[in-house]
C-alpha cells in the first residue's frame, strides 16, 4: 500500500477548501486569510470590476450552526455603516452548499504589525481613539463585539483604522428582526495563542455552566472568561479596549506586568488603563466615549478622571503643557534682570 506524503495530502486539503463560484459575480484570485470560522479569499466582483474580500466556510458539508454564525456575521456588518468597520457587500450560499459573505478589501497591516513603526506614543494614542470610536458606534447601535485585540484591527494603506471579525458579536438587546438572532451567539469560542506573544491564537471550546467561553485571554474580560454571557454589557468591551491600550504603550496586554513598564506609562496613562481594564465591572469606564475623553484630556494635556494629581503633579503637567510661554516669560524676566543690574553699575 503507497502512502500519500504529509505535501499530498495538504496539497488535496486545500483542493477540497477551495469554494465554487459558479454561478455566481465572482472571480476566485487568492486566499489570503484564515480564521477561526472560515477563511478569506480576495475575489473579482465582475460586474463592478472592483477586488472584494470573500469570506466562506472552511469545507462543504460543515454544519448548520456554522453557516448561521457566518451569516449572522455578516448581518452585524450589515447594520453597522461607520468609516471604522468594513463594509458588506453581499451574502449567500455557493453551489457547494457553503455560506458566504463578501466584504471591502482592506489592503494593510494588522494592528500589532503596524505599530512596529509607531514609536511616538501620541501617535499610537490617537490611533487607539479611531478604534473607541467604531467600538462606541457599535454599542450605540447595540452590538458588543467581545473579541477585541491587535489581530483583529487593521490599519490600511491610508491609514484608515477598521475593527474586524464580528464573529463573535452579541446584541445588546432583542432585536424584533428574527434575522439577526441566526445562531446563539453565547455559544462560541475560546481562543488560546500558540505562542507568547502570538495575538492570532488558535482554537479551544470550552464547555461552562453558564454557556460556552468566547474570546481571546488576556483580552476578555473576566465575566467573559466566567462564560456569564447574560450579564454581558458594554463594559466588557471597555475591558478589552484596556487591554488593547496597554497592548499599544507596552506590548503586553497583562495589568500585571512589570513594574518597569508601569513606570514607563506614567501615573495617567497608567491609571485609565487600569481602570478600563478592572477587574469588576463597576470599576470601569461606564462606557466607551469616557475612556475616549480620557485619551483626548491627556492627549491635550488635561488632567484625566481616572487619576487624582498631587500638587506636585499637577505643576509638572502645567509645565509641560505650557512649557513653552513659561520658558519664554522666564527668559525675559531674566533678560530684565540683567538689563536692570548692568543699568546700575
Amino acid at each position: 500500500m503507497k502512502f500519500l506524503s504529509n505535501n499530498a495530502v495538504e496539497r488535496l486539503r486545500e483542493s477540497a477548501e477551495i469554494p465554487d463560484l459558479t454561478g455566481t459575480r465572482y472571480r476566485l484570485i487568492e486566499r489570503v486569510a484564515r480564521g477561526g470560522m472560515g477563511v478569506v479569499y480576495a475575489a473579482e466582483d465582475e460586474q463592478l470590476k472592483r477586488r472584494v474580500a470573500l469570506k466562506v466556510l472552511d469545507v462543504p458539508g460543515a454544519d448548520a450552526d456554522l453557516a448561521n454564525r457566518l451569516i449572522r456575521e455578516a448581518l452585524v456588518l450589515a447594520r453597522l455603516e461607520h468609516p471604522g468597520i468594513v463594509p458588506v457587500h453581499d451574502v449567500g450560499t455557493l453551489n457547494d452548499g457553503r455560506a458566504f459573505y463578501t466584504m471591502k478589501f482592506v489592503q494593510g497591516q494588522r494592528l500589532d504589525q503596524y505599530i512596529e513603526n509607531v514609536s511616538s506614543v501620541t501617535q499610537r494614542l490617537r490611533l487607539f481613539l479611531r478604534i473607541c470610536d467604531a467600538v462606541a458606534f457599535a454599542h450605540a447601535y447595540g452590538v458588543l463585539h467581545r473579541d477585541l485585540k491587535p489581530a483583529n484591527i487593521m490599519v490600511g494603506s491610508f491609514g484608515e483604522v477598521l475593527v474586524m471579525d464580528w464573529g463573535l458579536a452579541k446584541f445588546l438587546q432583542e432585536d424584533t428582526d428574527r434575522q439577526s438572532q441566526i445562531a446563539d451567539p453565547d455559544a462560541t469560542i475560546l481562543e488560546k495563542p500558540n505562542k507568547a506573544g502570538d495575538s492570532s491564537g488558535g482554537v479551544q471550546a470550552i464547555a461552562t455552566g453558564h454557556g460556552t467561553i468566547m474570546g481571546t485571554p488576556g483580552y476578555m474580560s473576566p465575566e467573559q472568561a466566567r462564560g456569564d454571557v447574560e450579564h454581558l454589557d458594554a463594559r466588557s468591551d471597555i475591558f478589552s479596549l484596556g487591554a488593547l491600550l496597554r497592548f499599544l504603550l507596552t506590548k503586553n496586554s497583562d495589568s500585571a506586568a512589570n513594574a518597569a513598564g508601569k513606570q514607563h506609562l506614567g501615573k495617567a496613562l497608567e491609571a485609565i488603563c487600569s481602570k478600563a481594564a478592572a477587574p469588576d465591572p463597576e470599576g470601569r469606564y461606564p462606557s466607551v466615549s469616557e475612556l475616549a475623553l480620557d485619551i483626548s484630556r491627556y492627549l491635550d494635556g488635561l488632567a484625566v478622571a481616572a487619576h487624582r494629581e498631587s500638587f506636585f503633579e499637577k505643576l509638572g503637567r502645567l509645565y509641560r503643557r505650557y512649557r513653552f510661554f513659561i520658558l519664554l516669560i522666564a527668559a525675559y524676566l531674566v533678560m530684565r534682570v540683567l538689563i536692570l543690574f548692568f543699568m546700575h553699575r
